[in-house]
């Protein structure tokens, strides 16, 4: 049914008015809405009708799945997150680089958050102990992106050297290495033992999967027999006794397990790491100071003066790291 137009051509919506859509888009319903939101079930209601109202079309509908945006809803919420962000952006704009506050929210896939962002957090935590730093589930490719454009996230580590419309500081090189039973031994990997060999890999769904996928087909290699698990420990341990083999990033595989060998493939495949943001937040001084807490972390990591190193490796089974002098 289609709502009657405010007759005031200068009203606008509130702030209020669009965090309560917001909200009961994300929940998927008012009741969780209000409950996230610590309100009353009826002022959220209130506040999506008053909206509903300026647009002369309602935003919202219930369905199967529960409370769903409409098309005109769906199209409303991309601005409402616009409008929200743009708000608190002035405020954080505003703030002192020696004084920041405030909740950032950090996507990251799940080796990102196991072994690189631990330390990132700490040391951010003591220099700035007035931030909040919230991580969300980047695991799925594509889904960092999607959390910045969508104004869900405010910065988010990502599989790539360009995205359209977001600004990328290249962090490191992730090398992808061949893992198999430790009685294989160290002898080179060939083409042919890739293509002779069962497959354990991570699901198609997400972008190790499928960068996988475009290396072996490069080689000739097909991978629609390959057995797929959720966790990069279930399949290491199906490795480890021998069910086969599989290839993972260097990052995933900290800390390295016992009873494997991990060796350089028969040709190189790596996956670029970056921190993305919204170009126009980019400056914002809390997106600052976390990237260069994050690029900090990492130079210092490596010992090298560039970002764009992982520590260096031994080519053994334990893959140690080399004694520094």
């Amino acid at each position: 049914m289609t709502r009657p137009k405010s007759t005031s051509a200068h009203v606008q919506p509130t702030l209020a008015q669009l965090r309560a859509l917001i909200a009961v888009v994300d929940a998927g319903g008012f009741g969780e809405a209000a409950a996230e939101l610590n309100v009353s079930q009826s002022s959220l209601s209130e506040a999506v009708g008053k909206l509903e109202d300026l647009t002369g079309r309602p935003l919202l509908r219930r369905s199967a799945r529960g409370t769903v945006p409409t098309p005109a809803g769906l199209r409303a919420v991309g601005h409402a997150r616009s409008a929200v962000q743009a708000a608190g952006d002035v405020l954080l704009a505003a703030q002192d680089d020696s004084q920041l506050s405030g909740v950032l929210r950090v996507s990251s896939f799940r080796s990102g958050a196991t072994y690189l962002l631990p330390p990132v957090l700490v040391a951010f935590r003591q220099q700035h102990p007035a931030v909040t730093v919230k991580l969300l589930d980047g695991d799925r490719a594509g889904a960092g992106e999607q959390l910045l454009r969508s104004g869900q996230a405010d910065l988010a580590l990502i599989e790539g050297v360009s995205a359209v419309d977001l600004s990328l500081t290249p962090l490191l090189m992730d090398d992808y290495l061949f893992i198999a039973p430790e009685s294989r031994g160290t002898q080179p990997v060939t083409v042919q033992e890739l293509a002779e060999s069962p497959l354990l890999l991570s699901p198609r769904g997400d972008a190790c999967f499928q960068r996988i996928e475009t290396y072996l087909g490069r080689l000739g290699i097909d991978t629609s027999s390959a057995t797929e698990f959720e966790q990069d420990s279930v399949t290491l341990g199906m490795v480890r006794h021998g069910l086969g083999i599989t290839l993972m990033p260097r990052l995933a595989l900290l800390p390295v397990p016992d009873g494997l060998v991990l060796l350089p493939l028969p040709e190189p495949l790596s996956r670029p790491l970056a921190v993305a943001t919204l170009p126009w937040r980019a400056r914002l001084p809390l997106i600052q100071a976390f990237t260069a807490a994050l690029v900090a972390s990492l130079g210092s990591a490596s010992g090298q003066t560039t970002p764009l190193a992982l520590p260096v490796w031994n080519q053994s089974p334990k893959l140690e790291p080399e004694a520094r002098g």
